[in-house]
């Protein structure tokens, strides 16, 4: 049986032999969101479950492919949706796609999510720099990778999002006169959504919006000394004072219409840096 070294080496292998070469970024879509394949000059798309040892996508709004562009000039890789922890993977089958990018020569990673708001300041269409994060999740992708080829074990987490790409981001919004605002992400299991209690409950521990994804794949670009930085798309408001029910399609609306903000910003970032 094949170890996951050994996996790594397969599937970066079969896509290096597709021509999946020479992109130094990659982009994670989150729910809802795909604008940005507009602004991609596309060269080749490939469905996850063709890759050796991809999982498939059991997420309808989330496409399972795996897409390699040019940004200005500036060669790309896109995974059009991701995978989680409620579809019933391991974290390992959860962030094996992150492994594999970085064994393809990606150095940074720039990741999207849909997620509610517990800050009253933010609101539906916010679009929200991930400073920090919380992980609720109760399991870890490091978990039982003690081989040395994986890196250290003890992953130091002070900084895990970039200071110099966040700087930048921030940067390129204000020049599109984008709002970005900044907050703190809880990652939770999933799939339900929280009770008024759970939202007072991560309010309190600091948390500014919450979602189902997004920290596992960083924990493991910090332990690949990967770059990255995220930005949370706010799809609903989550005040438990007064909370209201939420329909799945009423979140991937919401996306939808902030995705164009999103892509300009992607755009504008990746055309205005030299990887």
């Amino acid at each position: 049986m094949e170890n996951l070294q050994e996996k790594i080496e397969a599937a970066s292998t079969y896509l290096l032999s597709l021509g999946f070469t020479n992109a130094k970024a990659a982009i994670v879509l989150g729910t809802g969101l795909s604008a940005i394949l507009k602004k991609v000059n596309i060269e080749k798309s490939i469905a996850y479950n063709d890759i050796p040892h991809f999982v498939t996508s059991t997420v309808e709004f989330h496409k399972g492919q795996l897409i390699l562009g040019s940004i200005g000039n500036n060669r790309v890789i896109i995974m059009q949706g991701r995978f989680h922890y409620y579809e019933g993977y391991s974290m390992q089958e959860i962030t094996f796609p992150v492994r594999v990018l970085s064994s393809l020569g990606i150095k940074l990673l720039l990741l999207s999510n849909a997620a509610g708001g517990m800050n009253e300041k933010f609101k539906k269409g916010d679009l929200v720099l991930i400073d920090d994060h919380i992980n609720m999740l109760p399991e870890n992708p490091l978990r039982g990778l003690n081989d040395p080829f994986f890196g250290n074990r003890f992953v130091d987490m002070s900084c895990p999002y970039d200071k110099t790409i966040a700087k930048k981001l921030k940067k390129r919004a204000g020049s599109l006169k984008i709002k970005l605002k900044k907050g703190v992400y809880a990652s939770v299991a999933g799939p339900n959504l929280e009770t008024r209690a759970e939202y007072r409950y991560l309010r309190a521990a600091g948390a500014d919006m919450v979602g189902m994804s997004t920290v596992p794949e960083v924990i493991v670009a910090n332990h690949l000394n990967m770059k990255c930085a995220a930005i949370s798309v706010i799809t609903d408001e989550c005040d438990p004072e007064n909370l209201k029910p939420v329909n799945i399609e009423d979140i991937i609306n919401t996306a939808g219409k902030a995705d164009e903000k999103l892509s300009c910003l992607f755009e504008s970032f990746l055309t205005s840096i030299v990887l």
